[in-house]
């Protein structure tokens, strides 16, 4: 029982003369730190709404990568210079299309990965 309070006694032993010793924060050390607190101050809102949203989305999110995280690692494999492309285009049917620029470079022949069958 008494080793539990003696590692803390001596760290606060230890830390009291470093403590006695610190000098008070200057002009503008007291200025910077009023600055962050209004800045965290009006901050706060907008960090609530955006946990809120991404406590919202995170369950979505999760099932997106989830279903689509092992194809779009395979296009990004392939994509090696995504300037060559245009942006990409939704079709009426919700087909989504990445074309490339008509005057991209040819690619080089794809060579898929090895599958490792277990």
């Amino acid at each position: 029982m008494r080793k539990r309070f003696i590692a803390p006694l001596i760290i606060a032993l230890l830390g009291a003369p470093a403590l006695a010793e610190e000098e008070p924060p200057t002009l503008m050390e007291q200025g910077a730190q009023m600055f962050l607190e209004g800045l965290m101050e009006q901050m706060a809102p907008a960090l609530d709404d955006l946990a809120e949203l991404l406590e919202d989305a995170g369950p979505a999110l999760q099932s997106f990568m989830t279903e689509m995280g092992p194809k779009l690692r395979d296009v990004f494999d392939r994509v090696e210079d995504w300037s060559v492309y245009e942006a990409p285009e939704v079709m009426e049917n919700g087909d989504i299309i990445i074309r490339r620029k008509p005057d991209a470079p040819e690619l080089p022949p794809f060579e898929p990965a090895p599958q490792i069958e277990l």
